[in-house]
């Protein structure tokens, strides 16, 4: 009776090691599935203002979500400048990006409107308590396919230090 009573806790241990595991995967693969897709309905404030979110979180709900989220509204003629996924991570925390990364505050300027491209001033205010601008262009994606009308980021500058908070 003593063997078969330890028996069922040592089973009943091991269930919930189980379940415990099988939660940890399904959270990990619905994180993913929350990232938001491009959609035609989305306009180019909101695809910056998307990506600028993300990054100040970049690793919530998981590791690099934010980058991951980013990515999604990459033009593809973008992705194939900057590589895959990977790659694209490499470059976020690289020396020139990685003032995106977990920013404190961000401010976006639309400075040119045209039907099928909108440039904006985006002001980060970064981790170390300086202020960096970018130039942050979208354009709608016009090829048949998922993406079409979508609006996608066509290029991000290197940042431009502005002085800091202190």
């Amino acid at each position: 009776m003593k063997k078969e009573n330890s028996f069922l806790k040592t089973l009943k241990k091991q269930q919930i090691i189980y379940k415990v595991i099988l939660i940890y995967f399904l959270s990990l693969s619905i994180s993913q599935a929350e990232l938001i897709k491009p959609n035609n309905n989305i306009e180019p404030y909101q695809v910056i203002k998307i990506q600028l979110t993300s990054l100040q979180k970049n690793n919530s709900p998981s590791i690099d979500n934010g980058i991951e989220q980013t990515w999604e509204f990459a033009h593809p003629n973008n992705k194939k400048n900057t590589g895959p996924l990977d790659r694209f991570k490499i470059m976020l925390k690289g020396k020139s990006y990685n003032v995106l990364l977990d920013h404190l505050d961000h401010e976006i300027i639309q400075e040119n409107l045209t039907d099928s491209a909108v440039l904006f001033e985006v002001r980060i205010l970064g981790e170390d308590k300086s202020y960096y601008k970018f130039k942050w262009q979208v354009e709608k994606y016009n090829e048949d396919g998922p993406l079409k009308d979508c609006w996608l980021t066509t290029m991000v500058s290197t940042p431009m230090p502005l002085g800091s908070s202190i």
